[in-house]
């Protein structure tokens, strides 16, 4: 163990148990700050093991780093930086302490070598991204959270029994690459898989997320499912059942996201949108697959909490968040609006922005592979996401009618968290070779070439008129689309209630009976028992001698008959 070396996500994590105890200008300071001292640790950490210790027989290595570890790892810090900052206003003094437990987590998951530290940090983020969720403090958010825990459990018990089976089956605890040919495996992929809000658990991400405050929201968006696509580069590359998968959820998005009018709501599909083309690159498995996946989710990290700061600087400054209720409010908010449009450009992959890089080399991948259907399912994704995200979004929160709304812009600590988040996807889509220098391979890949660039406008240009052609079937009102969720949302309590509750009257029924039944009867041996009871009294030799008698012939009859 390299004491020297300090761990990045339990400093966090330490910070934030610690945070609550600050206050006003000192606090300030510390949500930005602690951060950016922890992205500091995470280029201190070496390559290979740096922590080792002895754990039942097996050598945990809790702090390790390469280059697909560290990639994560600054994302995440940075995110907890940029989402610090925008919470800094924020009038509960649970969320921000929790959102850096998470984030922290988060960040122990990416430079963990081994499985069982995986799983700690793993069950750890699920704790601190149910406060984040939880100390909206709200109904709504406490019923969110309770199913969203349910959830995530679900997921924690299934990574459990697969981690355990990995360990009895081969004695090792080490996180590498793991083939599909055990029962454990499969448990251990379906466990990551459930943070990826893959198909058919998608729907609690669309179901907790938007419930979380207006800041929570944007801390939510980045970890989780950005720590299930880690694992599932570290753990399962080349595993052709993800793009499948990763297209289902790619399509899913879009849809939803379509028909939804819950503006963060639309936000939360098109975050099971970019999750499903980052499983795609990764079910390809190929080093530019890989590359274009770990990119996606780096800069995945950036815009979607980008849009979902623009998002939440609404609902803030209106307190209303349906698509239905808002229009008109580039008038009073026109950076609010600006950064929004930024957040849509690089989502939908213009040229010139971070989206255009990381989705381009997914794409090229698809087309080294001789994947022409998924090249073409792709594409075809893509411009979706412009429909729901880019256009949608944009165009029904801060144009299409005059809502009458004239809020004012939010706090300066918001504003600056969403111009620093703007400045890098436009910064990382003009001169990728930051980006280019984390990713695990080498990378030998020109995204702004002439036919590249074109084609990727004439895409958008299509999806434009698509959008404005179709725009009077897109006006949303007041309704609620019915997803996969309904299943334990109101199904399984209506069963309860039908079904559930008389087989438990039934049950308390025959409890009761039973109870009385013991109480009654022990009360009567007690009863005989007494000093002057029947088993008290003095017995004759006759009577005696006669029961001798009777249990004999009971006992002769029992073993001949």
């Amino acid at each position: 163990m390299t004491e020297a070396v300090l761990h990045p996500g339990l400093v966090l994590i330490v910070g934030a148990l610690l945070l609550p105890l600050l206050r006003g200008a000192l606090r300030s300071v510390a949500i930005v700050a602690l951060p950016l001292l922890v992205l500091a640790l995470v280029w201190q950490v070496p390559d290979g093991s740096a922590w080792q210790l002895r754990f039942l027989d097996y050598t945990l290595t809790p702090l390790q780093g390469d280059k697909l570890s560290r990639l994560f790892a600054t994302i995440f810090a940075l995110m907890a930086a940029g989402g610090g900052l925008f919470a800094m206003t924020q009038k509960s003094r649970v969320e921000v302490p929790a959102a850096f437990v998470y984030a922290g987590s988060a960040i122990g998951v990416a430079l963990a070598g081994d499985l069982v530290t995986v799983f700690v940090f793993w069950e750890l983020m699920a704790v601190g991204s149910t406060l984040v969720l939880w100390s909206q403090g709200t109904e709504a958010a406490y019923r969110a959270a309770r199913r969203y825990l349910m959830i995530h459990l679900l997921g924690g018990v299934l990574l459990f029994a697969g981690v355990t089976g990995h360990i009895v089956d081969t004695g090792d605890v080490a996180f590498t690459r793991m083939a599909l040919e055990s029962s454990a495996h499969w448990l251990i992929l379906i466990g990551f898989l459930v943070n990826a809000a893959a198909p058919p658990l998608s729907a609690w991400l669309a179901d907790a997320y938007p419930e979380a405050s207006w800041s929570g929201t944007v801390f939510l968006s980045a970890f989780t499912t950005k720590t299930a696509v880690y694992v599932l580069l570290r753990g399962f590359p080349g595993n052709e059942l993800l793009i499948w998968l990763g297209l289902f959820m790619a399509f899913y998005g879009i849809v939803y996201g379509l028909l939804e009018n819950d503006i963060r709501r639309i936000l939360a599909y098109t975050i099971v949108n970019q999750g499903g083309l980052m499983m795609v690159g990764v079910g390809i498995g190929t080093e530019m697959a890989l590359n274009g996946a770990a990119a996606q989710a780096f800069v995945g990290v950036i815009y979607v909490a980008l849009l979902l700061m623009s998002a939440g600087s609404v609902m803030l400054m209106t307190g209303k968040r349906k698509c239905s209720e808002l229009g008109g409010l580039f008038r009073t908010m026109p950076l609010t609006a600006s950064c929004g449009i930024v957040g849509a450009m690089a989502i939908s992959a213009f040229p010139l922005t971070s989206g255009f890089i990381s989705k381009s080399m997914v794409s090229q991948a698809a087309l080294d592979g001789h994947h022409l259907w998924i090249w073409l399912l792709l594409t075809t994704a893509s411009a979706g996401v412009l429909l729901h995200a880019g256009f949608k979004f944009v165009w029904f929160v801060f144009f299409q009618k005059d809502s009458g709304l004239r809020p004012a812009e939010p706090p300066r600590s918001m504003r600056w968290a969403m111009v620093f988040f703007s400045f890098l996807c436009i910064a990382l889509g003009v001169w990728p070779e930051p980006l280019y220098a984390l990713l695990p391979f080498a990378v030998n890949y020109v995204p702004y070439t002439a036919a590249h660039v074109v084609t990727q406008l004439q895409l958008l240009l299509f999806s434009g008129l698509a959008f404005f052609v179709l725009l009077p079937y897109l006006k949303r009102s007041l309704t609620i689309t019915l997803d996969v969720d309904w299943v334990w949302r109101t199904l399984l309590p209506a069963l309860l209630r039908y079904v559930g509750l008389p087989l438990a009257k039934a049950w308390n029924l025959m409890v009761r009976a039973a109870y009385v039944l013991i109480t009654e009867s022990l009360a009567l041996v007690l009863y005989q028992h007494r000093q002057d009871g029947r088993f008290a009294r003095t017995w004759s030799t006759r009577s005696m001698a006669l029961w001798v008698l009777v249990l004999l012939l009971g006992f002769l009859v029992l073993y001949y008959v």
